[in-house]
């Protein structure tokens, strides 16, 4: 672990600034867990990741299912077991079944649209952009705003991804995959 979760004792009223938009269990540094108490290290950072990443996940023009399988193609293409343990929690409260999170594991899904977005994570993983044929596969499915946000989620979580394997973020032993 290279940047450890903040001490309890060391949570100040700029770590309270920068968790004012969470819920009140998640400002309780007992109840926080290990991610958001070791990015409160840098609560500016924080309160900014914070807004962006609220409205991926609550204000997205993205339908939740399919950012959940973006998001769980990015944690296995990172090796992020913290994003990974997560995600197949809120995946599955998304609709995603345990055989379409495995196949995802293998680049593989069973309709058309679910295979753009696999395809469009590989692509903005390995070269930064998604090919012409992806973008025309996503775009029979998905409209000029929901395409965006599925661009920045992917790059969102692959950012985040980075962060939580760089920082050392160990998972929470409550989120152990089910």
């Amino acid at each position: 672990m290279r940047v450890p979760p903040l001490p309890a004792d060391q949570w100040d009223e700029s770590v309270h600034d920068a968790l004012s938009s969470m819920t009140p269990e998640r400002r309780n540094p007992d109840l926080a867990g290990n991610l958001l108490a070791t990015l409160v290290r840098h609560p500016k950072l924080t309160r900014a990741f914070l807004r962006f990443n609220f409205h991926l996940l609550y204000g997205s023009t993205l339908p939740p299912r399919l950012r959940e399988l973006a998001v769980l193609r990015v944690a296995h293409l990172t090796n992020c077991e913290y994003e990974w343990r997560h995600h197949v929690v809120m995946g599955r409260e998304e609709g995603l079944t345990d055989e379409n999170i495995e196949a995802l594991q293998r680049g593989e899904a069973s309709d058309e649209l679910d295979r753009a977005v696999l395809r469009a994570v590989d692509e903005l993983q390995d070269k930064a952009s998604v090919s012409d044929a992806t973008w025309a596969a996503l775009s029979e499915h998905l409209e000029e705003r929901q395409l965006m946000d599925l661009v920045f989620t992917i790059g969102c979580y692959g950012a985040l991804a980075m962060a939580i394997n760089t920082f050392g973020v160990e998972p929470d032993s409550e989120n152990a995959e089910r």
